[in-house]
């Protein structure tokens, strides 16, 4: 029973990773909290439902999403953040909050107009239902795919980031933009390629837990938006290495509770944790600096 609770932990915790990394790398590399990634990670699910619906295969259907995320985020980058870079970093951060806070409204907005503020669930046949038991463990063939999905996508960005031209170009935006630029360094293709890059991982988590929960409605970005604070914040905003054990943290915490404990303490028992870190490790669990798998402040 412990055992087969850490591995659903463990899976849920991978996909709180897809969201959050793409949230913390957006802040990684332009220090702003893109308060819309739950608005795209919502849309990512609504678009590949819509086209499923309309006869596509599921992984065509998953692959629209990502690319249609990844350029509304580029969007979003262009028309909104793009702006506030001229202003001061206190101005541009707030201006980012509110920007962001009044995209995601409008999102939100469309997806319940469009729903009806119905819960939208997939076709049965979407993904094929398949369970194996090994070491008296029992997951799902979906289990298994968001887990590799979530190896390969974590493994990709870190060697994109440290081993390519463009990636140690991202790092050095992220440390200092200026600098960067006197470089040679174009900012503008960093911010355009992570928005994108941040907006595909939300889509592709927006679908995978559409799948997981077999359930798609206009609001489900929210509490997972609240869950990325959580995340970002253990694991040191800007870290994305720390973000990815944070989240499997996370996931493994809220199943030992979910299972062992009364309702209703899971949440109370996190938000004390995170108080908690707060206090003692302000930059979280693994600071602010660069990580090994990430970009952030030095």
């Amino acid at each position: 029973m412990l055992a087969q609770q850490i591995l659903n932990g463990l899976i849920s915790g991978a996909i709180y990773a897809l969201f959050a990394l793409g949230f913390n790398l957006i802040f990684g590399v332009q220090k702003v909290l893109n308060l819309a990634h739950g608005a795209i990670f919502m849309s990512g699910a609504f678009i590949a439902y819509y086209a499923v619906m309309a006869g596509l295969p599921f992984w065509v259907a998953l692959l629209i999403a990502m690319v249609v995320c990844g350029f509304a985020s580029v969007l979003i980058d262009r028309f909104g953040f793009q702006k506030l870079r001229k202003y001061s970093p206190m101005d541009a951060e707030f201006g980012a909050l509110v920007i962001s806070i009044g995209i995601g409204q409008i999102l939100t907005s469309m997806a319940q107009k469009l729903s009806q503020t119905k819960v939208l669930s997939f076709p049965f046949d979407t993904f094929p239902v398949e369970f194996y038991r090994a070491m008296g463990l029992r997951i799902s063939l979906l289990q298994i795919t968001i887990t590799v999905m979530v190896v390969v996508l974590v493994v990709f960005l870190a060697l994109f980031l440290q081993r390519t031209t463009f990636g140690r170009q991202v790092r050095a935006v992220a440390i200092n933009p200026r600098a960067s630029a006197l470089l040679g360094i174009n900012a503008r293709s960093v911010f355009m390629l992570t928005f994108f890059i941040a907006g595909a991982m939300a889509a592709l988590a927006g679908v995978m837990i559409g799948l997981s929960f077999n359930s798609i409605q206009f609001m489900m970005g929210e509490p997972y938006m609240l869950k990325a604070f959580v995340v970002v914040v253990l694991g040191g905003l800007g870290n994305l290495g720390g973000a990815v054990v944070a989240s499997l943290l996370l996931g493994v915490g809220q199943a030992l509770c979910a299972a062992y404990l009364p309702p209703g303490l899971s949440d109370i028992l996190i938000f004390t944790m995170l108080f908690v870190v707060l206090i003692f490790k302000p930059n979280g669990l693994f600071g602010g600096a660069l990580a090994p798998a990430g970009v952030g402040r030095q």
